[in-house]
């Protein structure tokens, strides 16, 4: 036993002087994290439709017409999606008046331009309050243009985005209320 102490500690000795072995790889399965990006990708641009050079081919004003009766008056009103009025449409039959009513612009002077199919025509205005105001002869055929010009009219105001509404029966009735 004596002899195979030397030989032991010499044994021992060596393993002492052999380099350790390296661990080995992870397996190939995993792998390292990737860096978050620094910040998320623009959304890509919306084209715009360009402005139509022709009225009649301009997207509708979003809403819709609603009408109403009371005593000698009748009156059409165009309503924003957002529930707002646009425009009124109003027969004061004792008068014998169609009056135009639109909200107030802000033009000291302002002007009403109506577009139809066959007619154009750019109508003095009258602030009033809180509104514009123009006046029309139950018998103008401006009023008729408007009823009938393929299903829409435009109406442009100083001050005041421009209206590409539809011809609906709620105009056809004040129009024909006034008569």
């Amino acid at each position: 036993m004596k002899a195979a102490l030397p030989l032991l500690a010499g044994a021992l000795l060596l393993a002492g002087c052999v380099a350790p072995t390296k661990a080995p790889p992870p397996p190939a399965t995993a792998t390292a994290p990737r860096p978050a990006p620094a910040r998320p990708a623009p959304a890509p641009a919306v084209p715009q439709a360009p402005p139509s050079a022709n009225w009649m081919d301009a997207p509708a004003t979003p809403g819709n017409w609603r009408f109403a009766a009371q005593g000698t008056r009748s009156e059409a009103s165009f309503w924003s999606a957002g529930g707002a009025p646009m425009l009124r449409l109003r027969c004061e039959a004792d008068a014998r008046r169609i009056v135009l009513s639109l909200p107030e612009s802000g033009a000291r002077s302002p002007v009403v331009t109506l577009r139809t199919e066959t007619l154009t025509r750019t109508l003095a205005a009258q602030p009033a309050g809180r509104e514009t105001l123009a006046a029309l002869d139950p018998s103008d055929p401006l009023l008729d243009a408007m009823a009938l010009s393929k299903g829409r009219f435009a109406v442009e105001a100083d001050g005041l985005p421009t209206l590409y509404l539809p011809s609906w029966a709620e105009v056809s009735r004040v129009i024909e209320d006034c008569r």
